[in-house]
This record gives C-alpha cells, sequence and structure tokens, in this order.
C-alpha cells in the first residue's frame, strides 16, 4: 500500500500539460505516492453534465490531499467557479502563495521571498450577490435604504462582504503559526479599514489581538492596502508573510507574483484543518492547449509545496533545488524563459519537466 494517495485532477485548457509534466516530476523524487486520478472542468462538463462531479469532492475528502491543474471559471455568469467550490466544500480557508526569485527567471526584482496568507471563504468572494433587476435585490435595497438611511441606485447589483471573528482570527493565527514553522520573522496584515470599519476594521482588530500572543516571537505591523501595494514596488525587502483578506489576497498575490517573474513561477496551496489541495496560481490558458509549449513551473513548484506539506521534506528540498538549477541554467526551458520569446532554443512543456527530472536524479 502506497504512503501517500493524492487526488489528482489534471485540469482542462493547458492543465492535463502541466499537470502531468508535474506528476512526473514528483514521482522522479523516489516518493511512495499513489495518484488517484479524477476530473473536473470544460472537458468533464462535455461529458457528465456537470464541472464538479461529486466523485471529485468524495476523492479529496477521502485523500486529505490533492494536487489540481488550473480549470476555466466563466466570465460573468454561469457556474462560479471551480476552484471556489473545491476550497468552499472543504474549508479550505487558508490561500498560501509563496512568491520567491530563483535565478534565471526574468524579473525587474532579486532576492524576493514574501509569502501570502489569504483568507479564502469570506469577503466579497463569499459568493453572497444579488443580480440587477430580481425581485430580492429590490427588497434588498429597499431594506438598505430603511436601516442605514443610505440610498442605492434601483439599477445596481449588489456583493455582500461578510468578515468574522473566527475567520480572521484562524487565518491570522494560521499566519502567525506558519511563520514560526518555517522561520519567518514578520507578518504583516492587509487591510482598508480606514474606510471600511467595520469589516476591514474588524479584521485589523482581531489581526491585533492574536498578534499579543505571539509578542516576542514574530514581529506583527499592519499596512492599509493601497499604501501596501506601493510599498511592496519600492521596497519589497521590509516585508515577510502577509495576511490579508479573500479579494486583497487574491490581487497582492498577482502582484507579487509579477515580483518574482510572472505566474508561470507562482505556486499555490489551499489549506483547511487536515485537508490541503495544491494549484498552480495561474489560469488554464486554452489557447494553448495541446501545444506542449507552456511553462510547467508553477504546478512543479506546487508539487514542492505538497511534498512538504505530506512532511516529505527532503524530496521537497530535492524537487525545488532540481528546478532552480534548471532557471538557472536557462537551457531547457519554455519560450517566456527566454529574452526572445521566439527563441528557437526554448523547449516545450514536457522536455522542461525531462531536464528537471534528470536533475532530480543526480541530486537523488
Amino acid at each position: 500500500m502506497a504512503k501517500h494517495t493524492v487526488t489528482y485532477i489534471p485540469g482542462d485548457g493547458i492543465g492535463p500539460e502541466v499537470s502531468a509534466a508535474a506528476r512526473r516530476c514528483i514521482e522522479a523524487t523516489g516518493v511512495d505516492i499513489k495518484f488517484e486520478e479524477v476530473n473536473a472542468g470544460s472537458d468533464t462538463l462535455e461529458k457528465t453534465g456537470t464541472l464538479l462531479p461529486d466523485s471529485v469532492l468524495d476523492s479529496i475528502r477521502k485523500n486529505k490531499v490533492a494536487i489540481k491543474g488550473p480549470i476555466t471559471t466563466p466570465v460573468g455568469s454561469g457556474f462560479r467557479s471551480v476552484n471556489v467550490a473545491l476550497r468552499r466544500a472543504h474549508d479550505l480557508y487558508a490561500c498560501v502563495r509563496p512568491c520567491k526569485s530563483y535565478a534565471g527567471v526574468r524579473s525587474r526584482y532579486n532576492d524576493i521571498d514574501l509569502v501570502i496568507v489569504r483568507e479564502n471563504t469570506e469577503d466579497l468572494y463569499a459568493g453572497i450577490e444579488f443580480e440587477i433587476n430580481k425581485p430580492a435585490t429590490a427588497e434588498l435595497i429597499g431594506t438598505i435604504k430603511n436601516l442605514s438611511k443610505s440610498t442605492i441606485r434601483d439599477d445596481s447589483g449588489i456583493s455582500i462582504k461578510p468578515i468574522s471573528v473566527f475567520g480572521t482570527r484562524r487565518i491570522v493565527k494560521f499566519a502567525f503559526e506558519y511563520a514560526l514553522a518555517h522561520n519567518r520573522r514578520k507578518v504583516t496584515a492587509v487591510h482598508k479599514a480606514n474606510i471600511m470599519k467595520f469589516t476591514d476594521g474588524l479584521f485589523l482588530q482581531v489581526a491585533r489581538e492574536v498578534a499579543k500572543e505571539y509578542e516576542g516571537k514574530v514581529e506583527f505591523e499592519d499596512r492599509i492596502v493601497d499604501n501596501m501595494c506601493m510599498q511592496l514596488v519600492q521596497k519589497p525587502e521590509l516585508y515577510d508573510v502577509l495576511v490579508l483578506p479573500n479579494l486583497y489576497g487574491d490581487i497582492l498575490s498577482d502582484l507579487c507574483a509579477g515580483l518574482v517573474g510572472g505566474l508561470g513561477v507562482a505556486p499555490g496551496a489551499n489549506i483547511g484543518d487536515g485537508i490541503a489541495l495544491f494549484e498552480a496560481t495561474h489560469g488554464s490558458a486554452p489557447k494553448y492547449k495541446g501545444k506542449n509549449k507552456v511553462n510547467p513551473s508553477a504546478m512543479i513548484l506546487s508539487g514542492v509545496l505538497m511534498l512538504e506539506y505530506l512532511k516529505e521534506t527532503k524530496a521537497a528540498r530535492i524537487l525545488e533545488q532540481a528546478t532552480a538549477e534548471v532557471f538557472k541554467e536557462g537551457k531547457a526551458v519554455t519560450y517566456d524563459f527566454k529574452e526572445d520569446r521566439d527563441d528557437p532554443t526554448a523547449v516545450g512543456t514536457s522536455e522542461m519537466a525531462d531536464a528537471i527530472i534528470a536533475k532530480v536524479k543526480k541530486l537523488k
């Protein structure tokens, strides 16, 4: 029997290609993992009539650990998001997105080493929305007017922003515990409490209360979100672990990915109590589907995070080092690593994975 059984969701668009690359690299470390494959996304919709079959949820619930390729999110209407649905179904309340500089990855910055810890279940992403011109929306507009004397235009759509003491406390505690476990020096809470006093204000109040429990162990500070964006561009070296509500966390994780070369090298983890899902930060890029062209690094580095979570620390370090060496050499890399994106020496998705696997075998 395998030491670990992991749910494997290839995804759609470029998902199957980058997922296969990551799976092969993980397997090359020699860790005893059985991958249980289940499918979700647009291809699954065509076959089964649903983007997210119950079998996917059941598999994750059983195995407790999953790795998922990118899945297309419909824009504007229809199914909200497979990604959001998976997080919500398993209460994966902490989204962890490390943003780290690697030699050989083109960027305006060097020596970036930031970690975004994003609350995953509340805020404007909670999915509590009211559509324009619907009876419930009109009723809500009337209720708000009666309760707060605020006027909302009748032709409005409305999203509700819940932030709770419970949700804030557990994400801030997660950030501090992460900092302690990874020898991090500081946690910065990011908010807009100067304007949204009863939601972001609550987030900041609770964050400060939690921070008192870690005095003398981990430094704490807070920043207003717009100022935080400027600070990250001007002097990112001042920051370490950032803890944020859902929306700001989504936005700033992309900003921080930009500091280290883009979403192609940005891994992600969604973690709950005793259950975790690992995925690249980037999307499914359907126009590149089946072309063996895209960079698999974000999925491979997500595999590193998964190995760390599984306490396979040596394997995680080997896989990260192997990936970093391929970056630094700059030979067997995809087109986006090249100064000229039409460089004929660029390799495909599978070939880059081959180069990383070769490094893994040497490092073992």
